[in-house]
């Protein structure tokens, strides 16, 4: 395996990182964003930014409980709540664009637990992560690089 460290030109790196910083303010929820983007990460398996959010969720007091149930998060009924299940299948069906749409059920049971504003803020933060992950895996960057 090859690790490519040039990841991306700098000035798109900051364009990046401020969708991300304001998709993720802007949800209003910083240990929801995290959940989002691990699951993200998790179905993308980018490594670096798995290492990177599960650190980052544990300071925003995200449960272990919850980490250790997130791959699994619709069995794990009791574990999330209605919004967070909302949030995670929102998250799915945007990562995963099998239909090639997302289902306008998920986008609606989503819009029940978010105001416009927020929901808009949700599907910027999905389609950030998606974005470093494909950077992320793309050029091989392996977990251990980021330090709170």
């Amino acid at each position: 395996m090859t690790t490519r460290t040039r990841l991306l030109d700098p000035a798109v790196g900051r364009a990046m990182s401020a969708v991300s910083a304001t998709a993720k303010k802007g949800l209003g929820d910083p240990a929801l964003a995290e959940l989002v983007v691990i699951r993200a990460s998790q179905l993308n398996h980018c490594a670096f930014c798995l290492d990177m959010h599960l650190a980052l969720a544990r300071e925003y007091g995200v449960s272990e409980r919850q980490l250790d149930l997130l791959a699994a998060w619709e069995e794990a009924e009791d574990v999330f709540d209605e919004r967070e299940r909302a949030a995670l299948a929102l998250t799915e069906a945007v990562t995963v664009l099998t239909e090639g749409f997302v289902p306008d059920t998920v986008y609606e049971r989503a819009a029940k637990h978010f105001d416009e504003t927020r929901l808009a803020h949700l599907i910027g933060l999905v389609v950030a992560i998606n974005n470093w992950n494909r950077v992320m895996v793309s050029r091989r960057i392996p977990p251990g690089g980021y330090t709170p």
